[in-house]
């Protein structure tokens, strides 16, 4: 069973009892929607950052940590938690039941949905991350995009109900119960420009994948580095060309 443990160390992380030591690893996203309910049962929400007048809070279940700053034109939508010393970036977007640790980067135009960020996780270019979880100083390259609805998830017209995503674990078919489910990225993995997760991708930690890249979804172990390869030719201009 492939553990929270084994891709992220959760020794600094406020929220670390998100995960169960003994479960998958998404199962964070599974518990996160409730966990964000409890926290603020507890306590309201709280800005203690620095928030731009033209930035957008929508909701009070928002809570920005010290020292975080948020520019102008980013939005936020609660439920979210904000750690400390943050970049939220001019025009970024976080759309609700988001867990973002301490200095962490969302950068212009990425968006954010239904997702963890742990310390020092960077989504600072035009990305998108839904339902998906980044470890401790995890980086993705400008315009990467972590998939999390697969392109055959039609509702059944019986139940409305989507399927949800099943991924191949050491060669048993493992259901994860989620209909959208994006990638797991673990501690220190970078991610190159324009590269792409597909929906149910688990990466393990220290990986570096290479720019245009496509990750299939199933597990790919940690320390690996994912090469594209693309044959180029280079021709001679003719005059009649010109």
């Amino acid at each position: 069973m492939l553990t929270a443990h084994e891709f992220f160390d959760l020794s600094e992380f406020e929220h670390a009892s998100l995960f169960e030591t003994d479960s998958w690893v998404w199962e964070g996203l599974v518990s996160l929607e409730a966990y964000l309910d409890s926290l603020f049962k507890l306590r309201s929400g709280e800005i203690r950052g620095d928030v731009a007048s033209s930035a957008s809070l929508l909701g009070d279940a928002i809570r920005i940590g010290e020292g975080t700053v948020v520019e102008h034109g980013a939005c936020i939508v609660a439920p979210a938690v904000i750690g400390k010393n943050c970049e939220i970036r001019h025009g970024a977007y976080i759309r609700g039941q988001a867990m973002l640790g301490d200095g962490c980067v969302v950068g212009h135009a990425t968006e954010l949905k239904h997702s963890i960020m742990l310390n020092g996780a960077k989504a600072p270019h035009f990305a998108y991350v839904g339902d998906s979880i980044l470890g401790n100083e995890v980086n993705l390259g400008a315009g990467t995009k972590l998939s999390n609805l697969a392109v055959h998830s039609e509702k059944s017209p019986a139940t409305g109900q989507r399927p949800t995503i099943k991924i191949s674990i050491e060669r048993q078919l493992v259901d994860t119960g989620l209909t959208k489910f994006g990638a797991i990225i673990g501690d220190e993995t970078q991610l190159g420009c324009n590269s792409v997760t597909n929906p149910g991708c688990l990466i393990g930690p220290r990986t570096l994948v290479y720019a245009n890249a496509s990750i299939s979804k199933g597990f790919l172990p940690g320390d690996s580095i994912v090469k594209l390869r693309q044959e180029q030719l280079v021709a001679r201009r003719k005059q009649s060309d010109r």
